[in-house]
């Protein structure tokens, strides 16, 4: 099973080495990587330029968002899955596409799912947050639930017949993708019980109130593009306790 991991940068020289040297300490072979750079103007290209050897695509121009750019790496991808490593994330471990392989051989499910950690972002082995994604039952949605999407990984072929992030959003098409594949096209998934991703804090829908209400928004608009009627709990609980987060 070939897999191919994307990873988008824009000025991501703090962090981007974490993430590549994550990607190379893998002990699974068969891994394309593809990183989808946005015309970077800090040491972002020099750092990618000394692991050119070890990175199969990469791409450096001008796109309109992380998920325009991520729609332009999931076209140019090979691999039979495709995973999403953000440039201020990295694996958990050596074994982690290796973990993500197994399930997908031994489950034959169209997208696996696994938990993920929120680190400190200067101190990265300080855990702020231990997401335990949990088992998905068939009404988890309407209950709040949602799987990490950097430790989501689907069969490639998802991306061409149920479509690829939506433009539209700015800060949900991640949820809304997850809707559009899980809940609406009642695609096979499975949960591997371990931490795959580490996720500095500081993300972009989170980083300021104004920004964590707007996703909140558009959460709901999410259900609504996709013809599904979202349960109380999406509508009120989860805004609020999304709300006192602090990340």
């Amino acid at each position: 099973m070939k897999v191919s991991i994307i990873t988008v940068t824009y000025n991501s020289a703090e962090t981007i080495e974490d993430t590549l040297k994550s990607v190379l300490k893998q002990d699974y072979s068969d891994i394309e990587y593809i990183i989808i750079d946005g015309a970077s103007t800090d040491a972002t290209l020099a750092i990618l330029g000394k692991y050119k050897d070890n990175i199969s695509i990469l791409i450096s121009e001008k796109d309109v968002g992380i998920y325009d750019a991520l729609n332009k790496g999931v076209q140019h991808a090979t691999g039979d899955v495709v995973a999403i490593l953000h440039s201020d994330d990295f694996y958990a471990h050596s074994q982690v596409i290796s973990d993500y392989v197994k399930v997908f051989t031994e489950t034959q499910a169209q997208a696996v799912y696994a938990d993920l950690h929120y680190v400190d972002r200067v101190n990265v082995s300080k855990i702020v947050r231990n997401w335990v994604s949990g088992d998905y039952k068939k009404h988890s949605f309407y209950w709040g639930w949602m799987p990490p999407h950097p430790t989501f990984v689907v069969k490639r072929e998802l991306y061409s017949t149920l479509g690829l992030f939506n433009l539209k959003f700015k800060s949900a098409a991640d949820y809304e993708l997850m809707l559009r594949f899980v809940l609406k096209g009642a695609i096979s998934i499975a949960y591997l019980k371990e931490v795959t991703v580490k996720m500095r804090t500081g993300g972009q829908s989170n980083i300021t109130l104004t920004n964590r209400i707007n996703a909140n928004r558009e959460d709901r608009m999410a259900w609504k593009q996709n013809g599904l009627r979202p349960g109380f709990f999406t509508l009120y609980l989860k805004p609020i306790r999304k709300l006192f987060q602090f990340f």
